[in-house]
């Protein structure tokens, strides 16, 4: 298919923040290769902020998963149907956006095969999370049936206003922790944020981010500590703005979750926590300065999985516990010596 043949794109990513941003690759790779034509996204309900004011979309289509969600999708795809894509790319390999895809009325319809509908589609690029590829790599290959050796990195894009409400936030040295995440295995312990935060030299101020309903777990970690420079920013800030604000951050800590990808799509500098996943499965950051923090310790247990557990399954989350301090307190002297 022909450059100047190609005038609209559909790219279909449904899950999850973290995988809206790590799908961002698509978007500049194709932006360069197809400048001309119009780029849209569809995204779940409640990321679409991840893309406000993107310079390289055209349009966000929203699906909103919550109540009526058969509905809402039947009445989608209508839509979409209407809009006569040239090329509909699936990020996902869940039924529902196979959907989408196979009834999308697209010319050229190209996906995972794990998807279950995936038979419907013109190309079935072999998803292998065990490759060695990163997410970013793996996303890309969908790209090959269109141009030979994609490349590109994820990207997002703060608008000005993102950037004045961290103003305040970035006159002085700092460093940015994302002490939470949704799964327990993959949280750093409390206890040890604590320890990290007392031996973190005074000169820096220290922001934690998160959802708002993290704020009284980074209190409880907040007033465990002596810290009187730890400011808890959790549901103070958007997506983007949280994106800004780790932008020019001395570093980064976070876990293996979708705050390593909003660092990764600034090129912030940025120190990945892994407790019970490991970066092999293709997640860990792609920033320039980055850092793998893990145990030293040759646990048999891990990974206990591609994701997150509720609860460590041996009892003794060892994969977290014997990380020591010192791990992360060389990040910030290495980033420094590297800026």
């Amino acid at each position: 298919m022909s450059e100047t043949s190609i005038k609209r794109i559909l790219i279909i990513q449904t899950a999850f923040i973290g995988d809206v941003i790590l799908s961002t690759v698509i978007i500049e790779s194709l932006s360069t290769k197809y400048a001309q034509a119009k780029l849209d996204m569809l995204v779940r309900k409640g990321n679409e902020n991840l893309l406000e004011g993107h310079p390289k979309l055209n349009r966000v289509w929203v699906w909103d998963k919550g109540r009526k969600k058969t509905r809402n999708q039947i009445t989608l795809i209508a839509k979409i149907r209407k809009q006569n894509y040239d090329v509909v790319i699936n990020l996902q390999r869940f039924l529902s956006s196979g959907l989408f895809t196979a009834l999308s009325r697209g010319r050229i319809k190209i996906g995972f095969d794990k998807n279950p509908i995936s038979f419907s589609f013109n190309y079935r690029i072999k998803h292998e999370i065990r490759s060695g590829l990163h997410e970013t790599e793996r996303n890309l290959k969908l790209l090959e049936p269109l141009y030979v050796h994609p490349q590109g990195r994820m990207r997002l894009y703060p608008g000005r206003e993102a950037y004045d409400k961290v103003r305040e936030y970035t006159n002085k040295a700092y460093i940015v922790i994302a002490a939470t995440s949704v799964w327990f295995t993959k949280q750093y312990p409390a206890n040890q944020w604590v320890d990290f935060i007392n031996k973190i030299a005074e000169r820096y101020t220290i922001y934690c981010i998160g959802a708002k309903n993290d704020k009284d777990e980074i209190d409880k970690i907040i007033r465990q500590s002596n810290s009187l420079k730890c400011i808890n920013l959790s549901g103070q800030l958007s997506l983007l703005e949280s994106a800004a604000l780790m932008e020019t951050a001395t570093m980064n800590y976070v876990n293996d979750s979708a705050p390593m990808h909003l660092a990764s799509a600034m090129n912030a500098p940025v120190s990945a926590i892994y407790c019970s996943t490991i970066p092999a499965f293709g997640f860990g950051p792609k920033s320039d300065h980055s850092y793998i923090i893990e145990t030293k310790e040759n646990l048999s247990c891990r990974p206990c999985g591609l994701h997150g557990r509720r609860a460590c399954p041996e009892g003794h989350f060892n994969c977290a516990k014997t990380i020591k301090t010192e791990q992360l307190l060389f990040t910030i002297s290495d980033g420094e010596r590297n800026k």
